[in-house]
Protein backbone atom coordinates (compact mmCIF):
# COMPACT_ATOMS: atom_id res chain seq x y z
CA UNK A 1 0.00 0.00 0.00
CA UNK A 2 1.30 3.21 -0.79
CA UNK A 3 2.22 5.77 2.04
CA UNK A 4 0.68 8.68 0.27
CA UNK A 5 -3.08 9.56 -0.34
CA UNK A 6 -3.40 11.97 -3.78
CA UNK A 7 -6.58 13.93 -3.84
CA UNK A 8 -7.41 15.71 -7.34
CA UNK A 9 -9.43 19.38 -6.77
CA UNK A 10 -10.19 21.04 -9.98
CA UNK A 11 -7.86 19.26 -12.05
CA UNK A 12 -5.03 19.84 -9.08
CA UNK A 13 -3.46 16.93 -7.45
CA UNK A 14 -2.31 17.20 -4.02
CA UNK A 15 -0.78 13.97 -1.98
CA UNK A 16 -1.11 13.71 1.94
CA UNK A 17 0.44 10.95 3.63
CA UNK A 18 -1.58 8.11 5.70
CA UNK A 19 -1.38 7.44 9.58
CA UNK A 20 -1.35 4.38 10.30
CA UNK A 21 -2.07 2.75 13.33
CA UNK A 22 -0.79 -0.48 15.60
CA UNK A 23 -3.84 -2.29 14.47
CA UNK A 24 -3.94 -1.28 10.94
CA UNK A 25 -5.85 1.67 11.06
CA UNK A 26 -5.47 3.74 7.88
CA UNK A 27 -6.14 7.65 8.25
CA UNK A 28 -5.17 10.07 5.55
CA UNK A 29 -2.97 13.14 7.51
CA UNK A 30 -4.90 16.19 6.41
CA UNK A 31 -3.60 19.05 8.48
CA UNK A 32 -2.31 20.93 5.86
CA UNK A 33 -5.11 20.51 3.44
CA UNK A 34 -6.84 23.94 3.49
CA UNK A 35 -3.42 25.77 3.10
CA UNK A 36 -2.13 23.18 0.04
CA UNK A 37 -6.10 23.83 -1.53
CA UNK A 38 -6.04 27.36 -0.91
CA UNK A 39 -9.00 27.65 1.57
CA UNK A 40 -10.81 24.12 0.61
CA UNK A 41 -11.96 22.16 3.44
CA UNK A 42 -13.34 18.84 4.38
CA UNK A 43 -17.06 18.53 5.38
CA UNK A 44 -18.16 15.13 7.92
CA UNK A 45 -21.28 16.03 9.82
CA UNK A 46 -21.00 14.26 13.28
CA UNK A 47 -16.83 13.58 12.57
CA UNK A 48 -18.11 10.12 11.58
CA UNK A 49 -15.53 9.83 9.37
CA UNK A 50 -12.65 12.00 10.94
CA UNK A 51 -9.96 11.09 13.25
CA UNK A 52 -9.65 13.95 16.00
CA UNK A 53 -6.32 12.77 17.52
CA UNK A 54 -3.71 9.53 17.61
CA UNK A 55 -5.01 7.82 20.69
CA UNK A 56 -2.84 5.01 22.78
CA UNK A 57 -5.92 4.42 25.30
CA UNK A 58 -8.66 2.36 23.77
CA UNK A 59 -8.79 0.17 20.29
CA UNK A 60 -12.43 -0.29 18.72
CA UNK A 61 -13.60 -2.63 16.09
CA UNK A 62 -17.29 -2.03 15.56
CA UNK A 63 -17.32 -4.50 12.83
CA UNK A 64 -15.95 -7.48 14.75
CA UNK A 65 -17.24 -6.42 17.97
CA UNK A 66 -13.68 -5.76 19.01
CA UNK A 67 -12.85 -3.47 22.70
CA UNK A 68 -9.39 -3.57 24.39
CA UNK A 69 -7.87 -1.02 27.08
CA UNK A 70 -4.77 -0.47 26.61
CA UNK A 71 -4.13 -3.76 24.66
CA UNK A 72 -6.22 -5.76 27.05
CA UNK A 73 -9.37 -7.75 25.82
CA UNK A 74 -12.28 -5.75 27.30
CA UNK A 75 -13.88 -9.14 28.15
CA UNK A 76 -10.21 -10.34 30.39
CA UNK A 77 -10.56 -7.51 32.20
CA UNK A 78 -13.74 -7.54 33.09
CA UNK A 79 -13.37 -10.99 34.35
CA UNK A 80 -10.02 -11.00 35.99
CA UNK A 81 -9.27 -7.05 37.03
CA UNK A 82 -11.52 -4.85 39.21
CA UNK A 83 -12.32 -1.29 38.87
CA UNK A 84 -9.04 0.64 40.14
CA UNK A 85 -6.59 -1.90 38.50
CA UNK A 86 -8.72 -0.80 34.91
CA UNK A 87 -8.25 2.94 36.15
CA UNK A 88 -4.77 3.15 36.95
CA UNK A 89 -4.64 1.10 33.67
CA UNK A 90 -6.19 3.63 31.64
CA UNK A 91 -4.51 6.75 33.27
CA UNK A 92 -1.33 5.65 33.41
CA UNK A 93 -0.76 3.30 30.53
CA UNK A 94 -0.23 -0.29 32.58
CA UNK A 95 -1.70 -2.38 35.28
CA UNK A 96 -0.42 -1.95 38.47
CA UNK A 97 1.53 -3.79 40.80
CA UNK A 98 0.05 -4.76 44.08
CA UNK A 99 2.01 -2.14 45.68
CA UNK A 100 0.68 0.41 42.99
CA UNK A 101 -2.42 -0.47 43.88
CA UNK A 102 -2.19 -0.32 47.26
CA UNK A 103 -0.60 2.80 47.25
CA UNK A 104 -3.49 3.87 44.40
CA UNK A 105 -6.47 3.16 46.70
CA UNK A 106 -4.91 4.09 49.96
CA UNK A 107 -4.24 8.03 47.90
CA UNK A 108 -8.14 8.57 46.71
CA UNK A 109 -9.27 7.15 49.86
CA UNK A 110 -6.82 10.20 51.62
CA UNK A 111 -8.40 12.22 49.16
CA UNK A 112 -12.61 11.48 49.56
CA UNK A 113 -13.11 14.56 52.23
CA UNK A 114 -15.28 16.84 50.07
CA UNK A 115 -15.35 20.44 51.46
CA UNK A 116 -18.53 20.87 53.66
CA UNK A 117 -19.32 23.97 52.28
CA UNK A 118 -19.48 22.08 49.14
CA UNK A 119 -22.98 20.91 50.56
CA UNK A 120 -24.52 24.35 51.18
CA UNK A 121 -24.50 24.03 47.28
CA UNK A 122 -26.25 21.19 47.20
CA UNK A 123 -28.91 22.47 48.73
CA UNK A 124 -29.61 24.89 46.94
CA UNK A 125 -30.62 22.83 44.70
CA UNK A 126 -34.62 21.79 44.48
CA UNK A 127 -35.32 17.94 44.65
CA UNK A 128 -36.40 18.19 41.18
CA UNK A 129 -33.01 18.68 39.44
CA UNK A 130 -32.21 16.25 37.62
CA UNK A 131 -28.60 14.22 38.95
CA UNK A 132 -26.84 14.62 36.03
CA UNK A 133 -26.93 18.50 36.27
CA UNK A 134 -26.37 18.64 39.94
CA UNK A 135 -23.18 16.28 39.20
CA UNK A 136 -22.21 18.67 36.44
CA UNK A 137 -22.06 21.48 38.67
CA UNK A 138 -20.89 20.09 41.29
CA UNK A 139 -17.77 18.92 39.33
CA UNK A 140 -17.41 22.26 38.13
CA UNK A 141 -17.73 23.71 41.66
CA UNK A 142 -14.58 21.55 42.71
CA UNK A 143 -12.63 23.68 41.06
CA UNK A 144 -13.33 26.51 43.38
CA UNK A 145 -11.84 24.85 46.39
CA UNK A 146 -8.71 23.43 44.65
CA UNK A 147 -7.92 26.39 42.89
CA UNK A 148 -4.35 25.45 41.64
CA UNK A 149 -3.79 24.30 38.36
CA UNK A 150 -2.22 21.20 37.28
CA UNK A 151 1.17 21.04 36.10
CA UNK A 152 0.35 18.46 33.46
CA UNK A 153 4.17 18.35 33.08
CA UNK A 154 4.59 17.03 36.90
CA UNK A 155 3.87 13.39 37.33
CA UNK A 156 3.48 14.48 41.24
CA UNK A 157 0.89 17.09 40.27
CA UNK A 158 -0.53 14.82 37.79
CA UNK A 159 -0.97 11.98 39.71
CA UNK A 160 -2.35 14.14 42.94
CA UNK A 161 -4.78 15.31 40.83
CA UNK A 162 -6.25 12.41 39.32
CA UNK A 163 -6.49 10.57 42.76
CA UNK A 164 -8.06 13.94 44.18
CA UNK A 165 -11.18 13.65 41.37
CA UNK A 166 -11.27 9.64 42.25
CA UNK A 167 -11.71 10.37 45.71
CA UNK A 168 -14.15 12.82 45.41
CA UNK A 169 -16.14 11.81 42.78
CA UNK A 170 -18.29 8.68 43.82
CA UNK A 171 -18.71 11.38 47.08
CA UNK A 172 -20.55 13.52 44.82
CA UNK A 173 -22.12 10.94 43.38
CA UNK A 174 -23.77 9.74 46.16
CA UNK A 175 -24.37 12.77 47.41
CA UNK A 176 -26.91 13.41 44.44
CA UNK A 177 -28.95 10.66 44.73
CA UNK A 178 -29.22 11.14 48.71
CA UNK A 179 -30.31 14.81 48.13
CA UNK A 180 -32.99 13.30 45.73
CA UNK A 181 -34.18 10.91 48.12
CA UNK A 182 -33.99 13.23 51.23
CA UNK A 183 -31.28 11.29 52.92
CA UNK A 184 -28.30 12.39 55.32
CA UNK A 185 -24.84 13.02 53.40
CA UNK A 186 -21.43 11.12 54.46
CA UNK A 187 -18.21 10.57 53.26
CA UNK A 188 -18.46 6.67 53.21
CA UNK A 189 -16.04 4.18 54.93
CA UNK A 190 -12.43 4.28 54.02
CA UNK A 191 -12.03 0.32 55.29
CA UNK A 192 -14.36 -0.87 52.24
CA UNK A 193 -13.36 -1.09 48.75
CA UNK A 194 -13.53 1.14 46.05
CA UNK A 195 -17.40 -0.20 44.97
CA UNK A 196 -18.16 -1.59 48.05
CA UNK A 197 -17.93 2.12 49.76
CA UNK A 198 -19.84 3.60 46.58
CA UNK A 199 -22.80 1.09 47.54
CA UNK A 200 -22.51 2.12 50.94
CA UNK A 201 -22.66 5.85 50.47
CA UNK A 202 -25.41 5.58 48.37
CA UNK A 203 -27.67 3.03 50.18
CA UNK A 204 -26.87 3.46 53.77
CA UNK A 205 -29.74 4.21 55.69
CA UNK A 206 -29.24 6.58 59.09
CA UNK A 207 -30.42 4.11 61.68
CA UNK A 208 -29.46 0.53 60.39
CA UNK A 209 -26.35 -1.10 59.03
CA UNK A 210 -25.85 -1.66 54.94
CA UNK A 211 -25.45 -5.33 54.34
CA UNK A 212 -22.68 -5.93 51.48
CA UNK A 213 -24.03 -8.06 48.78
CA UNK A 214 -20.86 -9.84 46.99
CA UNK A 215 -23.23 -10.45 43.27
CA UNK A 216 -24.28 -6.78 43.54
CA UNK A 217 -20.80 -5.70 43.82
CA UNK A 218 -19.44 -7.80 41.04
CA UNK A 219 -22.44 -6.78 38.76
CA UNK A 220 -21.27 -2.60 39.77
CA UNK A 221 -17.20 -3.39 39.13
CA UNK A 222 -18.20 -5.27 35.56
CA UNK A 223 -20.55 -2.48 34.56
CA UNK A 224 -18.16 0.64 35.88
CA UNK A 225 -15.22 -1.80 33.74
CA UNK A 226 -17.50 -1.83 30.76
CA UNK A 227 -18.31 1.51 30.86
CA UNK A 228 -14.94 3.10 31.11
CA UNK A 229 -13.73 4.51 28.12
CA UNK A 230 -15.00 4.07 24.91
CA UNK A 231 -12.46 5.54 22.14
CA UNK A 232 -13.23 9.62 20.73
CA UNK A 233 -17.56 9.24 21.37
CA UNK A 234 -19.34 12.55 22.23
CA UNK A 235 -18.32 12.73 26.18
CA UNK A 236 -15.28 12.20 25.73
CA UNK A 237 -14.36 13.89 22.94
CA UNK A 238 -15.92 16.94 24.82
CA UNK A 239 -13.59 16.36 27.54
CA UNK A 240 -10.57 16.54 24.97
CA UNK A 241 -11.65 19.80 23.33
CA UNK A 242 -12.63 21.80 26.48
CA UNK A 243 -9.49 21.29 27.72
CA UNK A 244 -7.66 21.71 24.40
CA UNK A 245 -7.82 24.97 25.85
CA UNK A 246 -5.89 24.33 28.86
CA UNK A 247 -8.97 24.31 30.83
CA UNK A 248 -8.66 22.55 33.90
CA UNK A 249 -9.48 19.10 34.53
CA UNK A 250 -12.38 19.35 36.70
CA UNK A 251 -14.00 21.76 34.11
CA UNK A 252 -12.85 19.51 31.50
CA UNK A 253 -15.03 16.84 33.10
CA UNK A 254 -17.90 18.65 33.85
CA UNK A 255 -18.23 19.64 30.04
CA UNK A 256 -18.22 15.70 29.58
CA UNK A 257 -20.92 15.02 32.13
CA UNK A 258 -23.11 17.50 30.64
CA UNK A 259 -22.13 15.82 27.09
CA UNK A 260 -22.75 12.39 28.50
CA UNK A 261 -26.33 13.70 29.63
CA UNK A 262 -27.90 13.21 26.46
CA UNK A 263 -30.47 10.45 25.46
CA UNK A 264 -28.50 9.70 22.67
CA UNK A 265 -25.10 9.10 24.56
CA UNK A 266 -25.07 8.48 28.41
CA UNK A 267 -28.81 8.67 28.31
CA UNK A 268 -29.43 5.82 26.93
CA UNK A 269 -30.04 3.40 29.49
CA UNK A 270 -32.82 5.38 31.37
CA UNK A 271 -34.42 5.82 27.87
CA UNK A 272 -34.80 1.68 27.88
CA UNK A 273 -36.33 1.47 31.17
CA UNK A 274 -38.44 4.68 30.00
CA UNK A 275 -39.42 2.39 26.84
CA UNK A 276 -40.59 -0.67 29.46
CA UNK A 277 -42.43 1.31 31.29
CA UNK A 278 -44.44 2.88 27.94
CA UNK A 279 -44.70 -1.16 27.04
CA UNK A 280 -45.89 -2.18 30.36
CA UNK A 281 -48.70 0.92 30.52
CA UNK A 282 -50.03 -0.28 27.32
CA UNK A 283 -50.26 -3.88 28.63
CA UNK A 284 -47.16 -4.95 28.58
CA UNK A 285 -47.18 -7.05 24.81
CA UNK A 286 -43.60 -7.63 23.69
CA UNK A 287 -45.17 -9.34 20.58
CA UNK A 288 -47.03 -6.41 19.50
CA UNK A 289 -43.81 -4.09 20.22
CA UNK A 290 -41.15 -6.17 18.28
CA UNK A 291 -44.05 -5.83 15.47
CA UNK A 292 -44.18 -2.26 15.60
CA UNK A 293 -40.43 -2.23 15.69
CA UNK A 294 -40.06 -3.98 12.35
CA UNK A 295 -42.66 -1.22 10.94
CA UNK A 296 -40.57 1.21 8.74
CA UNK A 297 -43.95 3.26 8.98
CA UNK A 298 -43.94 3.54 12.76
CA UNK A 299 -42.29 5.88 14.89
CA UNK A 300 -41.72 4.13 17.58
CA UNK A 301 -38.47 2.97 18.40
CA UNK A 302 -36.96 0.11 19.81
CA UNK A 303 -34.30 1.32 22.72
CA UNK A 304 -31.75 -0.63 23.89
CA UNK A 305 -30.96 -2.73 20.64
CA UNK A 306 -28.09 -2.38 18.04
CA UNK A 307 -25.35 0.40 18.51
CA UNK A 308 -23.83 3.10 16.70
CA UNK A 309 -20.19 1.71 16.58
CA UNK A 310 -21.03 -2.21 16.84
CA UNK A 311 -21.83 -3.40 13.75
CA UNK A 312 -21.83 -6.87 15.50
CA UNK A 313 -23.01 -7.72 18.89
CA UNK A 314 -21.88 -5.27 21.82
CA UNK A 315 -18.36 -7.30 22.97
CA UNK A 316 -20.20 -5.48 26.57
CA UNK A 317 -23.29 -6.60 26.25
CA UNK A 318 -21.87 -10.23 26.14
CA UNK A 319 -20.29 -9.72 29.55
CA UNK A 320 -22.91 -8.08 31.48
CA UNK A 321 -25.98 -9.93 30.35
CA UNK A 322 -24.37 -12.78 32.66
CA UNK A 323 -24.73 -10.12 35.85
CA UNK A 324 -27.98 -9.31 34.79
CA UNK A 325 -28.80 -12.73 35.22
CA UNK A 326 -27.12 -13.38 38.24
CA UNK A 327 -28.79 -10.51 39.99
CA UNK A 328 -32.80 -10.92 38.91
CA UNK A 329 -31.28 -14.39 40.22
CA UNK A 330 -30.15 -13.69 43.39
CA UNK A 331 -32.46 -10.85 44.45
CA UNK A 332 -35.85 -12.73 43.28
CA UNK A 333 -37.23 -9.69 42.02
CA UNK A 334 -40.83 -10.05 40.63
CA UNK A 335 -40.95 -6.78 38.67
CA UNK A 336 -43.51 -6.40 35.05
CA UNK A 337 -41.02 -4.31 34.23
CA UNK A 338 -38.23 -6.72 33.99
CA UNK A 339 -40.40 -9.43 32.85
CA UNK A 340 -40.95 -7.13 29.93
CA UNK A 341 -37.76 -6.81 29.40
CA UNK A 342 -36.81 -10.89 29.06
CA UNK A 343 -39.45 -10.53 26.74
CA UNK A 344 -37.78 -8.19 24.55
CA UNK A 345 -34.04 -10.12 24.88
CA UNK A 346 -36.06 -13.56 23.83
CA UNK A 347 -37.90 -12.50 21.47
CA UNK A 348 -34.72 -10.16 19.44
CA UNK A 349 -32.44 -12.93 20.08
CA UNK A 350 -34.72 -15.76 18.15
CA UNK A 351 -36.33 -13.33 15.29
CA UNK A 352 -34.87 -13.19 12.05
CA UNK A 353 -35.69 -9.94 11.36
CA UNK A 354 -33.15 -8.80 14.43
CA UNK A 355 -30.70 -11.70 14.05
CA UNK A 356 -30.33 -10.20 10.30
CA UNK A 357 -29.42 -7.19 11.30
CA UNK A 358 -27.44 -7.97 14.27
CA UNK A 359 -29.87 -5.44 16.63
CA UNK A 360 -28.94 -7.47 19.63
CA UNK A 361 -29.56 -5.82 23.12
CA UNK A 362 -26.71 -3.86 23.94
CA UNK A 363 -24.72 -2.89 27.04
CA UNK A 364 -27.48 -0.09 28.18
CA UNK A 365 -30.22 -2.64 27.62
CA UNK A 366 -28.64 -4.83 30.25
CA UNK A 367 -27.08 -1.89 32.72
CA UNK A 368 -30.10 -0.12 32.65
CA UNK A 369 -32.24 -3.74 33.90
CA UNK A 370 -29.36 -4.14 36.91
CA UNK A 371 -29.61 -0.80 37.89
CA UNK A 372 -33.34 -0.80 38.10
CA UNK A 373 -32.99 -3.98 39.88
CA UNK A 374 -30.31 -2.71 42.62
CA UNK A 375 -32.89 0.17 43.88
CA UNK A 376 -31.01 3.02 41.81
CA UNK A 377 -33.66 5.39 40.82
CA UNK A 378 -33.94 5.68 36.88
CA UNK A 379 -33.03 8.95 36.66
CA UNK A 380 -29.65 8.15 38.64
CA UNK A 381 -28.63 5.73 35.69
CA UNK A 382 -26.45 8.53 33.89
CA UNK A 383 -24.61 9.46 36.66
CA UNK A 384 -23.63 5.76 37.33
CA UNK A 385 -22.69 5.92 33.55
CA UNK A 386 -20.23 9.21 34.42
CA UNK A 387 -18.88 6.98 37.57
CA UNK A 388 -17.58 4.65 35.06
CA UNK A 389 -16.47 6.73 32.27
CA UNK A 390 -14.77 8.90 34.78
CA UNK A 391 -10.76 7.15 34.40
CA UNK A 392 -11.40 7.27 30.33
CA UNK A 393 -12.19 10.97 30.79
CA UNK A 394 -9.10 11.66 33.13
CA UNK A 395 -6.57 9.30 30.90
CA UNK A 396 -7.90 11.10 27.74
CA UNK A 397 -7.76 14.69 29.17
CA UNK A 398 -4.22 13.48 30.63
CA UNK A 399 -3.03 11.84 26.84
CA UNK A 400 -4.35 15.26 25.06
CA UNK A 401 -2.43 17.68 27.38
CA UNK A 402 0.97 15.16 27.60
CA UNK A 403 1.05 15.61 23.55
CA UNK A 404 0.67 19.21 23.41
CA UNK A 405 -2.40 18.97 21.12
CA UNK A 406 -3.67 22.12 19.23
CA UNK A 407 -6.55 23.85 20.65
CA UNK A 408 -9.28 22.47 18.89
CA UNK A 409 -11.12 24.85 16.12
CA UNK A 410 -13.00 22.91 13.34
CA UNK A 411 -14.24 24.43 10.22
CA UNK A 412 -17.47 24.73 8.66
CA UNK A 413 -18.77 25.85 4.93
CA UNK A 414 -21.45 28.74 5.27
CA UNK A 415 -24.58 28.82 4.03
CA UNK A 416 -26.22 31.96 4.85
CA UNK A 417 -27.08 35.45 3.83
CA UNK A 418 -24.28 36.86 1.20
CA UNK A 419 -23.42 40.68 1.63
CA UNK A 420 -26.40 42.74 2.39
CA UNK A 421 -26.49 46.35 2.83
CA UNK A 422 -27.73 47.25 6.51
CA UNK A 423 -31.42 48.88 6.20
CA UNK A 424 -32.03 51.90 9.50
CA UNK A 425 -35.24 50.43 11.36
CA UNK A 426 -37.49 52.41 9.72
CA UNK A 427 -37.18 50.59 6.27
CA UNK A 428 -37.00 47.35 7.59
Amino acid sequence: MSNKATLEINGEKHEFPLVVGTENEVGIDIKTFRAATNGVVTLDPGFKNTGSCESGITFLNGEQGILRYRGYAIEELADKADFLEVAFLLIFGELPTKDQLEKFHSDIKGQSIVDDDVKKIIDAFPKTAHPMGVLSSLTSALTAFNPSSVNVDSEEDMYNSVVRILGKFPVLVAWTMRKKQGLPLDYGDNSLGYVENVLQMMFKKPNQDYVQNPIIIDALDKLLILHADHEQNCSTSTVRIVGSSHAGLFASLSAGISALWGPLHGGANQAVIEMLEAIKEDGGDTHKYMAKAKDKTDPFRLMGFGHRVYKNFDPRARIIKKSADDVLADLGIEDPILEIAKGLEAEALSDDYFVKRKLYPNVDFYSGIIYRAMGIPIEMFTVMFALGRLPGWIAQWREMRLNKEPIGRPRQIYTGETLRDFKSINNR
